[in-house]
């Protein structure tokens, strides 16, 4: 249900069609719109110890031999990570493209080529799988290092540094070139290939620098950007807190395209540097450190047209840009696949025409890949299980995208918004939902104590009783009953409370990795610490029967202080704990409906909430609960209640008399049988729970939604009582 006045991506983000961003829930942003904030990714990128080389002459010329010779000079440049966690939550792998307000955008080869001078056509990066150095590392460097250096197929980077950082003067060439050999695979591992264990590369890329020249013939820029591709994939899913790759390109690319977060130059350069990256060298002004992830989702969710460079080369000087670079840029808009050993990436720049100058048409179906992981074994060639990926990239040059003159941008701009995640981040804070929920509740309550009586048929006269009394249990907290409903607002949306993050679950041991987080990943911490219970609700409609019980399944989450009842579901439907946040309780309660008018009560039932902002991982509705204590026998509603264990947190679920507020629930329940929590604490052991303050809001705003369904609900049932009586 949109509501009134409120802008209708305020209550569905998107996407509306599903057929392109078919993974949504796996990424961040569902994470964030449901208050599970991640923080700033840790970036890995180990550039602050390259100028600590000393390379001689030889090694400088043998380095430009192998098609490194831009790199090596592009500098240390400080890393803004809140602004590159950010771009992540906008990364799409769906698509290789990031998803903005005013289109898509992706980091193309032709951007690599600018900003960091490596060649963008050549061989593909690929070749043999090492599970050890020894062998390797003697073979190309002339020795091997020992098991505190090493581990699997990589080596430290400070091992590296520490034996090969410096060449002796009067070295042989051989030695020069081994001493050559070690700083190139420094430097890859450092920037364009650095990976997530912070300090190691992989020594597969050694057997390409065998031969310098030969070194010089791959597409080194392709590589590169296959893997920045992966790497935002990894990092676009909500379970992930790393992020590695050329940080230094998407940071630079980020402040070429887009006026988010760019810093100011002391002053204008007086002509341009190849490569472009360095446009950003050496100090800048601009606050920067009171800029959070928050600050750049808010501007990106706000981006204008006017906040994007679509060419931002245009006006660079181009006789700076080597003839084997500018002769090679038309196959920046090739589309093709990208390879690095075994990852390989679609490159696809029909997507974003607009940052080729031209008009951006509706683009073609991606189909669907599986991103394998592959070469696990040492000593596999990569080249005969990729067959496909290479035969494709070697017919890269037929597959050069054109523009189309008579292409509608607002028949995309349409299309592109049915298929986007709009927003990000909540247009509405959590606490300014939650109040305008209450108000709500207080308008449907105070329509029901003023409507007329009189005319009305007896079973009208007892829908209005109920209404009332399901509204006002809802609003007990604001009339001065003992439950308290209270979104704690202490930490903002978008702080975290250190220490208070992880959740102990019974029974669930450690969580089980995988090499590819979209491919059977396990549930972060953040995704496991939703609080209370969800309801599963699609529609509320009224209807009448006679003398027959249906349940209202509302959500009534009480939360007092820091403490709560959670819902802890391991891995099972049918064997559900409810675990009691015993640490530092206050005799918090649950719903005790015992002064309730026309014997009308708040059923509390376990379920899944469908709408956009109330989604788990895991379902948590069985189909029936049997429970040994029945209160009374309307329609086989059992409610097993425990009230004298005043040190424990209390849920008493009042069912007698629900005769006609007929509100049938998305997932019917002819006989359901709900348990007490406290029970369940008793016969399992208890767990501490440490719960954010944000997700407790959420919780809260989840119940809300719910209680606005049943005010739609209510407002069919007064209708309906009016016109009868007017009739």
């Amino acid at each position: 249900m949109e509501e009134i006045g409120m802008d209708p991506s305020a209550a569905n983000p998107g996407p509306l069609d599903p057929s392109v961003l078919y993974d949504q829930e796996k990424h961040v942003s569902s994470a964030v719109w449901d208050g599970q904030e991640r923080g700033a990714l840790r970036c890995h990128e180990h550039t602050s110890k390259l100028s600590e080389w000393r390379l001689t002459p030889k090694q400088i010329e043998l380095v430009e031999t192998a098609g490194f010779g831009y790199l090596r000079e592009i500098p240390a440049i400080s890393l803004d990570n809140p602004l590159i966690s950010a771009l992540v939550e906008r990364w799409r792998r769906e698509t290789n493209t990031f998803h903005f307000t005013v289109g898509e955008m992706t980091v193309t080869l032709q951007d690599v080529a600018f900003l960091l001078g490596l060649a963008i056509d050549g061989m593909p990066v690929i070749g043999i799988t090492y599970t050890t150095c020894g062998t390797v590392c003697e073979r190309y460097l002339g020795r091997a290092p020992d098991s505190t250096y090493a581990s699997g197929g990589m080596v430290k980077l400070s091992w590296l540094k520490e034996f090969f950082s410096q060449c002796p003067k009067d070295a042989s060439i051989e030695e020069i070139e081994r001493h050559t050999r070690a700083y190139l695979l420094y430097l890859v591992g450092s920037t364009i290939f650095s990976t997530t264990t912070g300090n190691k590369v992989p020594v597969m890329y050694l057997p390409l620098f065998e031969k310098f020249e030969n070194a010089g013939r791959y597409a080194w820029g392709a590589a590169a950007l296959a893997f920045l591709y992966r790497a935002l994939g990894n990092a676009s899913v909500r379970s992930q807190s790393t992020i590695c790759g050329c940080l230094t390109l998407l940071q630079c690319w980020s402040y070429f395209h887009l006026n988010i977060g760019r810093p100011k130059l002391n002053r204008d350069p007086i002509h341009d540097h190849f490569p472009f990256v360095l446009r950003w060298k050496g100090k800048q002004i601009g606050p920067t450190t009171n800029r959070d992830v928050v600050f750049y989702r808010k501007a990106l969710d706000s981006l204008e047209p006017c906040d994007v460079e679509w060419l931002p080369y245009k006006y660079m000087d181009g006789l700076v840009i080597p003839e084997e670079i500018r002769n090679s840029l038309v196959l920046g808009r090739s589309k093709t696949m990208l390879i690095c050993f075994d990852k390989a990436e679609r490159h696809l720049p029909n997507r974003v025409l607009r940052q080729f100058s031209m008009l951006q048409p509706i683009p073609e179906g991606v189909p669907q890949w599986v991103r394998k992981s592959r070469g696990v074994d040492g000593g596999v060639d990569l080249s005969g299980k990729m067959e496909s990926e290479l035969n494709e990239w070697a017919n890269r040059a037929l597959h050069i995208v054109e523009g189309d003159d008579d292409a509608d941008e607002n028949e995309y701009m349409g299309w592109y918004f049915r298929i986007t995640r709009k927003i990000v981040g909540r247009p509405v804070s959590l606490s300014s939902e939650f109040q305008r929920t209450i108000g709500g509740v207080r308008e449907i309550l105070y329509l029901a104590e003023t409507f007329p009586l009189k005319g009305l048929l007896p079973e009208q006269f007892a829908s209005i009783s109920r209404i009332m009394s399901i509204a006002q249990e809802c609003l007990r907290d604001q009339v001065g009953g003992t439950v308290v409903v209270s979104p704690i607002v202490g930490n903002e949306l978008g702080k975290r409370t250190r220490g208070k993050e992880r959740v102990r679950r019974k029974g669930t041991g450690k969580r089980k990795r995988s090499n590819d987080p979209m491919e059977g990943h396990g549930g972060s911490e953040d995704e496991s610490q939703y609080c209370g219970i969800v309801v599963e609700v699609d529609q509320l409609h009224s209807y009448h029967t006679n003398n027959e019980v249906n349940h209202l399944r509302l959500c009534d989450t009480a939360i007092e202080g820091e403490t709560a009842l959670l819902l802890d579901t391991p891995n099972k439907i049918d064997d559900i704990q409810f675990h009691d946040g015993n640490d530092g309780i206050d005799a918090s309660q649950f719903c005790d409906a015992s002064n309730e008018a026309d014997n009308s009560n708040i059923l509390n039932a376990i379920g899944e909430s469908d709408l956009q902002t109330a989604k788990t991982m895991e379902e948590v509705i069985p189909q029936s609960f049997e429970l040994p204590d029945a209160t009374d026998g309307t329609n086989n509603s059992e409610i097993h209640n425990e009230t004298n264990k005043p040190d424990y947190s209390k849920a008493c679920n009042a069912t007698n008399g629900i005769n006609d507020l007929q509100t049938p629930v998305g997932t019917h329940v002819n006989e359901t049988q709900t348990c007490d929590a406290t029970d369940r604490v008793s016969r399992s052991q208890p767990s501490d729970f440490a719960v954010h303050s944000d997700q407790q809001m959420c919780c809260s705003i989840k119940r809300g939604h719910i209680v606005m369904y049943f005010l739609e609900a209510a407002k069919d049932e007064l209708a309906s009582a009016f016109y009868s009586m007017q009739g």
